[in-house]
């Protein structure tokens, strides 16, 4: 009888390990971002917005061209901007990049002392959206015209 529990119990913490190292292998074929790509008109008044805006970390790009800059942001990968865009070009609120902030009153704050203003998802200027949801969120654009969403959902 002692070998027969033993037995079912080893047939049991097999199968489990076996569902554990299947979940694992299916984890490591999870698709990752790796990075957006932002095309710019003038790569320096950009690479100086992000970086003024979001503290974003300058990393190393292969190119060497002078019409990359690579950013690190974080666990999502990396941000590119690249330069040769055409200005003047009309971009729609939906299309967007989103970065998650700890705090929306004190990244508003920052873009008020820079000068930048924001909008609600309705587009009332220096309003935030309250989302069903309780998450805070405003949007504002960068120098060309790209829609960036700023909200407080940080995990």
């Amino acid at each position: 009888m002692k070998a027969f529990v033993l037995t079912a119990l080893l047939a049991i913490t097999l199968t489990s390990f076996q569902s554990a190292m299947a979940q694992t292998e299916k984890k490591k074929n999870t698709v990752v971002l790796n990075h957006i790509a932002v095309y710019v008109s003038d790569l320096k008044t950009a690479t100086d917005f992000y970086q003024t805006v979001f503290d974003l970390e300058i990393i190393p790009e292969p190119f060497k061209d002078g019409r990359h800059t690579w950013f690190s942001i974080g666990a999502a990968g990396h941000l590119h901007l690249i330069q040769g865009a055409k200005s003047n070009v009309v971009h729609e609120k939906n299309d967007h990049l989103c970065f998650s902030v700890a705090s929306i009153e004190e990244f508003t704050a920052k873009l008020k002392a820079e000068k930048i203003s924001y909008e609600n998802w309705a587009g009332a200027q220096n309003t935030v959206t309250n989302r069903v949801d309780g998450i805070k969120q405003i949007y504002f654009k960068d120098p060309d015209g790209h829609w960036l969403e700023v909200n407080d959902d940080h995990k």
